[in-house]
C-alpha cells in the first residue's frame, strides 16, 4: 500500500499544478497535462490491483478520467 499512498499523494499534487497552468493559459501547460496524465495513469493502474479496497477502485477509475481529461486538453 505504501506505493499506492506516495501515487496517490503525487497525483494530487500535479493535479493541482496542472488545474493552475491550464486556468492561467501558461505556454507550458502541454507538458504538465502530459506528466499529469502519466502519473495519473500510474496511480490508477496501483489503485486498480487493491480489488478488496473499494476506495482504491474509486480512486482508479477517477484516475483513469482524470488521465484522459489531460489528454484531450
Amino acid at each position: 500500500m505504501e506505493r499506492c499512498i506516495r501515487l496517490d499523494l503525487d497525483c494530487a499534487a500535479i493535479c493541482k499544478v496542472a488545474l493552475d497552468y491550464v486556468s492561467r493559459d501558461s505556454t507550458l501547460a502541454r507538458e504538465v497535462l502530459d506528466l499529469c496524465a502519466r502519473v495519473c495513469r500510474e496511480c490508477g493502474e496501483e489503485c486498480a490491483k487493491h480489488t478488496h479496497m473499494e476506495h482504491c477502485q474509486l480512486c482508479a477509475e477517477a484516475c483513469r478520467r482524470c488521465e484522459q481529461a489531460c489528454q484531450q486538453r
